[in-house]
Formats: structure tokens, sequence, C-alpha cells
């Protein structure tokens, strides 16, 4: 800005007005000289500079895990428009579920005075826990804070079970299983235990429904190493409720491996309703989660948490599908899904 302002013959405090877009006491000439000035040298803002003098950023960080998740790229998309419109910029970073990485990752937004925190699915770590204790802003997505508390978006994972229940029953599959991670996250963890206790509400008892578990933090892998189980304890059933999107494609990796038709013998229900379904997956239903207007709500809770202004958990309606299909009938996605 010193630069400038000896090119342009006017005092620092001048172009910092100019660059601030306060031109109340500046001639035209004098605006036009130091715009002029302001080209030639490529000067642009210090963003770092200006937070460190006035403690405020523009800038947000996402943290998220496993960006070949279609669903955490349709977050990332979602947030990351949502924060353009409101005048923000978006720093997008990979934990891969891995709390060390979280850690460095917050350690470095840290450093860069970033104006908060957008945490997708976030693990337990110590790093986590001292920015709470800073009370840096920061809201949660997905899956809740592994802490307890804070702001969060995202859907009722618990009544997307239940929905799962329900559709597979109406579609007269009596002995529904469910597809599982061991390392299950409160988002899937809830929508198998929705899914379980609505079956049990509807008269199935509870040892008859088959858990498939899977090891690992890929859903893909997961996915697989779960339909193994089922193979091994019992067979294929008819149907299954798959906590995600990606531990479907996973589960029916291993079918087409077994020449097993699906879903003529096994109905295969996920949860997220990803874009790609109707392209790739033609054969799986799905709860679909409108991610598209996560964004907004995101931007939202930080508003609130900037302002002061306490906050709650937002819910966002999914779209279940209805029992209208033919289980011996190609699959077609929920309404809305893909």
């Amino acid at each position: 800005m010193a630069t400038v302002a000896r090119d342009a013959g006017v005092s620092v405090a001048t172009v910092s007005r100019i660059v601030n877009g306060k031109i109340g006491r500046a001639s035209a000439e004098t605006i036009a000289r130091v715009e002029e000035a302001i080209a030639r040298l490529s000067y642009r803002p210090n963003s770092v500079g200006r937070a460190l003098r006035h403690r405020a950023s523009r800038v947000v960080a996402m943290l998220a895990p496993n960006l070949d998740n279609p669903a955490m790229a349709a977050i990332a998309v979602s947030v990351e428009s949502a924060l353009r419109d409101a005048g923000y910029v978006m720093i997008l970073c990979d934990t891969h579920d891995r709390a060390e990485l979280q850690d460095d990752y917050l350690r470095a937004m840290r450093d860069q005075l970033v104006a908060g925190y957008v945490m997708v699915s976030a693990v337990r770590s110590k790093g986590l826990e001292e920015t709470l204790k800073r009370g840096d802003p920061t809201v949660f997505v997905a899956r809740r804070n592994p802490l307890g508390g804070g702001a969060y978006v995202g859907i009722d994972n618990r009544q997307a079970g239940a929905d799962v229940a329900d559709f597979l029953l109406g579609c007269g599959i009596e002995r529904p299983a469910v597809l599982m991670a061991q390392q299950n996250a409160s988002s899937t963890s809830e929508r198998a235990a929705g899914f379980i206790e609505r079956l049990v509400a509807r008269g199935v008892p509870n040892d008859a429904i088959r858990r498939a578990i899977g090891p690992g933090l890929s859903h893909i892998e997961i996915g697989y190493a779960a339909a193994g189980m089922l193979v091994r304890e019992g067979g294929w059933p008819r149907g299954a409720l798959c906590v995600s999107d990606m531990i479907a494609y996973g589960a029916y990796r291993l079918a087409v491996e077994h020449g097993v038709p699906i879903p003529q013998r096994c109905r295969l229900v996920g949860v997220d309703g990803n874009a790609i379904n109707a392209w790739i997956a033609p054969w799986l239903t799905s709860i679909r989660i409108p991610y598209e207007s996560f964004g907004g709500h995101v931007v939202a809770q930080l508003q609130s948490l900037w302002s002061g202004v306490s906050t709650s958990e937002v819910h966002v309606a999914h779209e279940a599908p209805s029992a209208w299909s033919n289980p011996g009938a190609p699959a077609r996605p929920a309404t809305g899904a893909g």
C-alpha cells in the first residue's frame, strides 16, 4: 500500500480509504490516479494482514473426510456456494477420517485466522477439543459433534432408518438385514438403530434381524466385506439397509461376483441419494438427502455464532422411498435421487 501511495503521490491513508471504498473525501482525479497505480503495480490487499489488524477474516475452513465420496463432495459444493454468496471464501481440507490429520488441519487453519470451521463428519480429537474450548465458531455437518453439543446441520438419521424398514416391509420383505461399519459414526449408527427399532416395533423379532459388519474406513470396502459376512452366515436376505450408498456399491460388487441379481434376489436400500445413482446404480433404491440445501443452513448457523446468538440442531428433511415397488422389478431411485 505504501508503494502505491508513493507511485500515486498520495498518503497511505488515502490509498487505504480508496481500497476500502471510502471515496467521499477524495477527488475524482485522485481516485483515478490511485486506481491506475493499483492496476499497474498489481496490488491486492493482504487479507491475512487485514485479519491480523482487525481480528477479522472472510475465510472459512471446511474439514471433511474422504472427498472421493460423492456425498462429501455434494456437501462441499453446497457450502462453498452459500459462503461465496455471503462474501466468504472456503478452504477445503480432506481429513481422511483420521484424528491426527484433522488436528493438523485445525492448527493450520487457525494460523490462517479463519473466521470459522465447518466440520463434516468430524472425529474425536485433541485438536477439536481445544478448538471448541477456545470458542472458535464451529458448525458440525452430517455427523454430530463427537464431544457433544454444538451447532449441527443434518437429517434425522434415526427416522431415515425407520423409513427404510417401512419400505422393505411394504415390499413384503419380512426379515431384512442391515449392512454397517465396524467403526460406526453417530450418523450411520443412528440409521441402523432406527431401522432395527422400527422392525421390532412392527413385530420382527430382534434376534431375526441380521447385522452384517465390515471393517475399515472406506464405505465401498465395508459394504463388500459386510456382504461377504451375509453370504458366510446364511446367504443373501431378500432385502437390506445399507447405511450409505457407498456401502451399497460395495455389496453390489460382491453380488455381481456371486451371480446374485440385484434387486431381483436382494433389494438393497442406501442412504444419500447420490446424483450418480441414476447413471451407475439404477438397481439401488435410496433415501435422498438434499445436500444442495445444506449450505444455506450452515451459513445461517455460522452467522448466529459470529453474532453471539445461540444455535440449535437443524434437521433437513430427507426424501424417503414409498412402498410402490415390486421386489422382483428393477429398482428406481427415490423421487429426486440423481
